[in-house]
């Protein structure tokens, strides 16, 4: 039988354009060790950890006439050379210049006829530092067949490199008529799935209440949203195909003094200083706020559970990522009691039934939140973008060092990806004390995040000193 794509999985090679490609990024920042961490030492490492990854070997094959969904085919050509590649900074490369250099690598499609994944080993950071930025598509990572290799790559502890030899065999391509075929043989045991099929192929995707309903998981709000569509502004735009990254760097134990202070959960302060700042930033544009004005956003799911009670993570139901729509109170002036409002709304999602505890993901090897991350946009990407304004992850990380080979990793921020109408992705991943926020924006119309990023420290202060 043929390894198809699911319908999920098309759908996001279906929607990408040269405006809004459908890839998840990280940037891995990590200390030079001693004994030296460069290309060659990545390419081993990479190459090492690929047999547990066997679809960051394969490639997508379309199926002529789109009689069925595309199938996974293993690349004859596999390059491990194209796909890990060599860049530097002119030394002392700033940070700033890393993450232009992240911005214009995000903005460019993968490549479809080759594995839709690539990764980037960037020296001459100020410091002696590297950076690693991945790219990898929303339709390779699915969170139980297959990981982010971000996740696959980092040890709890430093490793010496081993020397990397490559004894895969790739399988015999398909023939063409073979593929046609196999389409043919399943359009007649299932002729529904032909016409799906050619409806998303020509994006005549539906945005009907149990499309929604299926991922959100909840009839009720669901239909809510179906009637009220996300408020309109200065998030909702078609975007460019340019783009501008920023970032943010917080401690994690501000978060947790804000919350023994007032209550809630990490997740909510983290989510609260969001809002802060993007009333700030709604107002240095110009816009009208009301008292009850909001942006809604899609949040993965945050759990509590007992034994890890620290921190939230996202509720992993089956192979998805349980999102939600949080309508961020940006209206509020007073930062308490946006607190409050944010807390009230993540209360009702964690009463509905479908999260799960936190601890088996947080045992998992690895840094998970590579993966949680892409299982976030997956989650997103499936939705319509006229029901929220903009998405935001955030995954919990491991609070001890975690290693590629014998290199520390000392940073980690989210890249996620926009969709058509949204100028706006915020990623948020803590790591060893730090709360790291990544801000993804169109280079046109969100031509001031770096403004935005400022803003989200000054919100995180403000809530560190309000009082009833």
């Amino acid at each position: 039988m043929p390894d198809r794509l699911s319908a999920l999985d098309a759908s996001f090679l279906y929607v990408e354009d040269h405006a809004t490609p459908m890839h998840v990024g990280g940037v891995a920042i990590f200390e030079r060790p001693r004994s030296g961490f460069d290309y060659a030492h990545l390419l081993d490492l990479v190459g090492s950890r690929l047999p547990f990854l066997p679809r960051y070997r394969q490639r997508v094959l379309d199926v002529p006439g789109h009689l069925a969904r595309p199938v996974w085919v293993d690349d004859v050509d596999f390059d491990l050379n194209y796909h890990v590649r060599r860049s530097a900074l002119p030394q002392p490369g700033t940070d700033e210049q890393l993450f232009d250099l992240v911005a214009r690598l995000m903005s460019r499609r993968l490549a479809p006829e080759r594995p839709l994944w690539e990764a980037y080993f960037v020296e001459g950071l100020a410091g002696d530092r590297v950076a690693l930025v991945t790219k990898t598509h929303q339709s390779v990572v699915d969170g139980i067949g297959t990981i982010d290799l971000g996740q696959l790559i980092l040890d709890d502890a430093p490793v010496p490199p081993e020397p990397y030899e490559d004894t895969w065999t790739p399988r015999r391509e398909p023939s063409r008529a073979q593929v046609v075929f196999d389409a043919v043989s399943e359009a007649v045991q299932r002729p529904g799935e032909l016409v799906e099929n050619v409806r998303s192929a020509t994006n005549d995707a539906l945005t009907s209440v149990g499309k929604v309903a299926e991922t959100l998981g909840d009839v009720a709000s669901t239909l809510r949203t179906v009637v009220n569509p996300a408020p309109q502004g200065p998030l909702n735009v078609r975007v460019s195909g340019g783009r501008l990254f920023s970032v943010v760097r917080t401690r994690l134990e501000d978060y947790r003094k804000i919350r023994a202070e007032h209550g809630g959960t990490v997740n909510d302060v983290i989510l609260t200083a969001i809002t802060g700042a993007l009333r700030e930033w709604l107002l240095s544009r110009g816009v009208n706020l009301t008292s009850t004005a909001t942006v809604r956003a899609l949040v993965p799911m945050a759990v509590r559970d007992a034994e890890t009670a620290e921190y939230s993570t996202p509720a992993l139901v089956g192979n998805q990522v349980a999102a939600y729509l949080v309508d961020l109170p940006v209206g509020e002036p007073n930062p308490v009691l946006r607190l409050q409002h944010v807390g009230h709304a993540m209360t009702e999602h964690l009463d509905s039934g479908r999260s799960v505890a936190a601890r088996g993901l947080l045992k998992v090897s690895g840094f998970a939140p590579a993966t949680l991350h892409s299982l976030g946009a997956r989650a997103g990407g499936s939705l319509s973008g006229r029901i929220f304004n903009l998405m935001i992850t955030n995954s919990p990380g491991p609070q001890e060092p975690v290693y590629a080979g014998e290199a520390r990793l000392i940073e980690m921020f989210p890249v996620m990806p926009l969709m058509r109408t949204q100028a706006l992705a915020i990623g948020v991943t803590s790591y060893h004390g730090g709360v790291y926020f990544g801000l993804n924006g169109d280079r046109k119309a969100a031509f001031d995040v770096d403004l935005l990023g400022g803003m989200i420290e000054e919100a995180l202060e403000e809530l560190k000193g309000a009082h009833w």
